[in-house]
């Protein structure tokens, strides 16, 4: 009795060590705590069953620091020429960002940044990856195509002012709703809105720099689905998901049983177990 319960203290031991060392790994290796997010929402889903490469709801996403990485805008990796140029991560041109609305303590939205303004010495404003410099408001268009009216048109920003420097942002499953409303000059769709550090409800405002979290990294398909479905939040996970998350449960559950036979078989046929066996017989 005592060696069985030894057994599994031990046991329980070695698996938080391996739990810890894992986290410990993604904390260095990312340079962000929480090392990765759950996703929640489908807002950057390119398929309606989901697939492996970009972002939706049950992904783990690992949280890369902004620190450790430049943020690559849309805008930046689809400049003709551009030292980035061809630059994708997760199904499309530029960076992906985690971001805090406004700064404030609501959840934070996991989008592509599409543009990066910053200040001019000269008072206007520069937009990164294009030929804006020292404007006073922003008018770009954009390689995005966007349904309207039976037709289609790129997605276009008109005399947008950021007010301050930062990051447009939008959801790549978000037709052409770009997240700041100012931005959305085109009627595509009301933006996102923020509860400001006073209570007060507003606009979402060009993302600073201090309000980025991190940048999307690498993704781990399915998983935290299960999240979701224990906090009854499941009903944005594509069906197909599921599925999935079942059979690799099931195929990682089956990995230690399999090797376990395979490694039984190759000790009974080594040449120490038979010959352990003709003695034994004699």
């Amino acid at each position: 009795m005592v060696g069985e319960a030894w057994s599994w203290i031990r046991e329980t031991i070695l698996a938080g060590g391996l739990i810890a060392t894992l986290i410990t790994v993604l904390v260095l290796m990312t340079g962000s705590w929480p090392p990765m997010v759950v996703i929640e929402s489908n807002s950057m889903q390119h398929d309606a069953n989901g697939e492996v490469g970009s972002i939706d709801a049950g992904d783990l996403v690992l949280v890369m620091s902004d620190e450790r990485k430049n943020i690559i805008t849309f805008a930046e990796a689809t400049e003709e020429g551009g030292v980035y140029e061809g630059y994708e991560t997760h199904g499309m041109p530029g960076d992906v960002i985690i971001y805090l609305k406004n700064g404030g303590t609501d959840t934070p939205v996991i989008h592509r940044a599409l543009l990066e303004v910053v200040a001019n010495e000269s008072g206007g404003w520069d937009a990164l990856g294009t030929t804006l410099r020292n404007v006073s408001t922003i008018t770009w268009t954009f390689d995005i195509l966007c349904s309207y009216h039976g037709g289609e048109y790129n997605l276009k920003i008109e005399d947008w002012n950021p007010v301050h420097a930062g990051y447009l942002t939008k959801g790549d499953n978000n037709d052409c709703m770009i997240d700041q409303p100012a931005a959305n000059s085109q009627s595509q769709g009301p933006g996102l809105s923020a509860t400001n550090s006073d209570g007060s409800v507003g606009p979402v405002e060009t993302v600073k720099q201090e309000w980025v979290v991190g940048i999307a990294g690498a993704e781990i398909p399915w998983v935290g689905a299960i999240k979701l479905g224990l906090s009854n939040n499941s009903d944005s996970v594509p069906g197909s998901s599921w599925t999935k998350l079942v059979i690799t449960a099931f195929v990682l559950l089956a990995i230690p049983a399999i090797w376990e036979r395979f490694a039984n078989r190759v000790m009974e046929t080594s040449p120490e177990a038979l010959q352990a066996q003709r003695e034994e017989e004699e």
